[in-house]
């Protein structure tokens, strides 16, 4: 059996800056982006996925705000952007789909929880995670758990995730401590970027492990007096910056089981209409008549 564990957020915000991706309802709204989700999920089905999950954003902001107030929230996005969230969590459901609206976590931590939750079934073989965001990375476990980049048709695993980011699966939060994440919107720590981060990391795993006398690295970094300086003196900014960018576990996601796509619901044809993508019909009919 394999799982297939899908970032509905991030799938609605790449379709919705994809070029031709806009598409109006008979009333004049936009629902282009819902009608990529839907098209890409749906052709998942039609290479043989069995089992998928969805995790979107409810909301857009979690505890993690009350963490550390420059935090990303909502601000920005596009009106036509936002209303299409609650959209693509209706549709997902009348599709057949199991989704999780997040509210007080975040879509990535229900994938780290999905991910744990299929791993720990004796009969699940493979578990899917489908984005290429850095930060599910950290949820890599061979053999069973991988990473799926399925726009440019890579998948991570331990190994490959060390190839692209310098640093195993288990130092990517202490990695994104130190280099932040201008997309979540946390700074990382002065001085350190993306190669000195992961030189250290890569030899110490963890921030506790740096040892505080930079002649005590067994690595050479260049300007480690500096950095040694910067990770004392900002040590509890990279701790909050590590809480941050470690993904909850202890979300409620059902069974493996119960993400078995079974077939479209009723009231699934109808937002077909209001979608335009009657081509859905046919498709989501032929994947239902091979279940």
């Amino acid at each position: 059996m394999e799982i297939h564990l899908v970032d509905g957020t991030y799938e609605l915000f790449r379709h919705f800056y994809s070029p031709g991706g806009s598409h109006l309802d008979a009333d004049g709204r936009e629902v282009g982006a819902v009608r990529g989700v839907l098209r890409s999920v749906v052709s998942m089905l039609e290479d043989g996925a069995t089992h998928i999950g969805v995790a979107t954003d409810h909301v857009i902001t979690s505890f993690r705000n009350d963490l550390y107030p420059g935090y990303k929230t909502g601000e920005g996005i596009d009106p036509d952007l936002w209303s299409q969230f609650g959209l693509l969590e209706e549709a997902l459901e009348l599709f057949g789909f199991t989704v999780w609206p997040m509210v007080e976590v975040e879509a990535d931590d229900a994938l780290a929880a999905a991910a744990l939750v299929a791993r720990a079934d004796n009969r699940v073989e493979r578990v899917f995670i489908c984005t290429p965001d850095k930060d599910l990375a950290q949820c890599v476990i061979d053999p069973v758990v991988v990473q799926f980049d399925r726009r440019a048709g890579e998948v991570r695993d331990s190994a490959e995730v060390f190839a692209k980011y310098g640093v195993w699966p288990e130092s990517i939060p202490d990695y994104l401590a130190l280099v932040g994440d201008a997309a979540d919107g946390f700074p990382g720590l002065p001085g350190w970027g993306a190669k000195s981060a992961a030189t250290v990391l890569a030899e110490y795993r963890h921030l506790e492990r740096i040892p505080s006398d930079p002649t005590d690295w067994a690595v050479n970094v260049r300007s480690a007096t500096k950095l040694s300086v910067t990770l004392r003196e900002r040590f509890v900014d990279a701790l909050l910056f590590r809480r941050i960018a470690t993904l909850e576990t202890d979300v409620e996601v059902g069974s493996v089981d119960q993400w078995r796509w079974t077939g479209p619901v009723s009231g699934a044809a109808a937002l077909i209409d209001r979608l335009g993508a009657r081509d859905l019909s046919r498709r989501l009919a032929a994947c239902a008549a091979t279940r």
